[in-house]
């Protein structure tokens, strides 16, 4: 996570990871708009199989990266809203999974907006040429580390070796369905922290003793391994994150998350 002037530095490829709306409504002069889709696996519907998850080495490359212009050895910010889904979170982890130096802006737009920092209307196109005076990200350089996610088979086999972070609301750990699931509650052992609650009023995270204390409440310690989910992986996302960044180092994303386990019916939910 970042917090700085990122404007003047040429060092650094910005991404709005928020709606093509709230991009054309203004954003950071030069960010171009890249929405998590864009890095997920979006055929079918919601619940089937790998739905959501992350897209493979080529279509990373040619789909997202190539389009971006992104030279070797830039770092990659993503910003979006504090009062998003965490999207900013799920764009920088699974670019991150890609080999790609990504973070999030420590605050988001929000406080960008807050702080009266500069704020453009103009579009950034995505390059279609590249600069031969460039070396640019090649298809042998993305790596995807699947050490930092967790599938549903793999779930299922560690379930009682892991402290499983349900990262939703109350109300849809406790069964609502607003957002087609195929059924409600949550995974069994799962305990209910929301992502937004590492947050504080300005957007940007919580320090490190801080989100210790949450955790400590809850009974999870740093040596833990930890599994965070949502309904598709955006929020879990942006909490495995920010769990890492404050010293967490053995957790991972569930990105198929409730979607995919809820529409199982041989999958255990608890209300």
């Amino acid at each position: 996570m970042v917090r700085k002037n990122i404007k003047d530095n040429k060092n650094l490829v910005i991404i709005d990871g928020r709606s093509d709306k709230d991009y054309n409504n203004g954003h950071i002069p030069g960010a171009v708009n890249v929405q998590w889709q864009a890095l997920a696996n979006m055929v079918g519907k919601a619940g089937d199989k790998d739905w959501g998850n992350l897209i493979d080495e080529e279509l990373i490359l040619y789909k997202v990266l190539a389009p971006l212009d992104i030279p070797k050895n830039s770092q990659v910010v993503v910003y979006a809203n504090k009062g998003g889904w965490g999207e900013d979170g799920r764009i920088v982890w699974c670019l991150q999974r890609a080999g790609i130096d990504a973070r999030m802006l420590n605050g988001g737009f929000d406080l960008w907006q807050k702080e009266n920092k500069e704020i453009s209307k103009d579009s950034k196109i995505q390059n279609s040429e590249n600069d031969s005076n460039k070396e640019y990200i090649k298809l042998e350089d993305i790596k995807i580390n699947n050490n930092v996610n967790i599938t549903t088979d793999e779930l299922k086999k560690e379930i009682k070796d892991v402290k499983i972070i349900d990262t939703r609301e109350e109300d849809e750990y406790k069964g609502a369905t607003k957002f087609g699931e195929a059924r409600g509650g949550h995974l069994p052992g799962s305990i209910n922290i929301a992502f937004n609650k590492l947050y504080n009023e300005d957007g940007t995270i919580k320090s490190n003793d801080e989100i210790d204390k949450i955790m400590k409440e809850n009974k999870i310690e740093k040596t833990d391994k930890i599994v965070t989910y949502c309904t598709s992986g955006i929020r879990s996302a942006h909490m495995a994150l920010a769990l890492k960044n404050a010293g967490y180092d053995n957790v991972r994303n569930y990105d198929s998350s409730y979607y995919e386990w809820a529409a199982d019916k041989n999958n255990e939910v608890v209300k």
